[in-house]
């Protein structure tokens, strides 16, 4: 009786001490799991937010004119002015964008153009480019509402562009997107002014 009485007493410690690791095991597969849900949470996150790829944007930014000549009764006109071309990258990567062209455009009639030069917009960042336009309604046909605008003291033009480059993520990702602009501006030819600028 005695020597099962011992026996008992060396076993029950041994049971005791299993019993513990098991616990700690238990508790160390619950942080892992715990673990891994979080970094899977943190990867989508950053997938959703970090990883996604927006389309960067381009705009013209102030306007000022330099010169501006217009004949009512001809009808006809000349302008020059500066302004900036501007490329937007909201991205968390720089958007490295090739060479285009800026397109002026009276009534959807060309009636000028200024190039873009390949460059690169910083992550969250606007490149900016100043440029001098020239327009003229040289090529315009005879049949446009330009007399009628000019006399009235206004003159409306549109700008359309587009850029196509790669917005780089973490160093090894590249999407490639597209900016495009559609911009319509109102020039005031008795004050040589831009009363209104809207880019799309």
């Amino acid at each position: 009786m005695s020597e099962k009485a011992g026996h008992d007493e060396e076993t029950h410690p041994f049971h005791a001490d299993e019993e513990r690791k098991r616990q700690k095991r238990i508790k160390m597969y619950k942080y892992i799991g715990i673990f891994i849900v979080f970094q899977i949470v943190v990867v989508t996150v950053f997938a959703l937010t970090v990883m996604k790829v927006k389309t960067p944007k381009i705009r013209l930014g102030n306007i000022y004119v330099q010169s501006l000549t217009a004949n009512a009764a001809t009808p006809s006109f000349d302008m020059n002015f500066a302004t900036q071309i501007r490329v937007r990258n909201t991205n968390w990567g720089p958007y490295k964008f090739e060479a285009g062209v800026v397109t002026f455009m009276y009534q959807g009639v060309p009636v000028g153009q200024v190039y873009i030069p390949e460059g690169k917009a910083g992550m969250r960042s606007t490149k900016k480019i100043d440029v001098m336009v020239s327009v003229s309604s040289a090529s315009l046909p005879g049949n446009t509402m330009l007399g009628t605008e000019l006399n009235n003291g206004l003159l409306m033009l549109t700008s359309t562009a587009t850029v196509t480059g790669k917005v780089e993520l973490m160093l090894i990702m590249k999407k490639r997107k597209s900016a495009d602009m559609l911009c319509s501006m109102v020039f005031s030819v008795a004050t040589n002014t831009v009363q209104n600028l809207e880019c799309e």
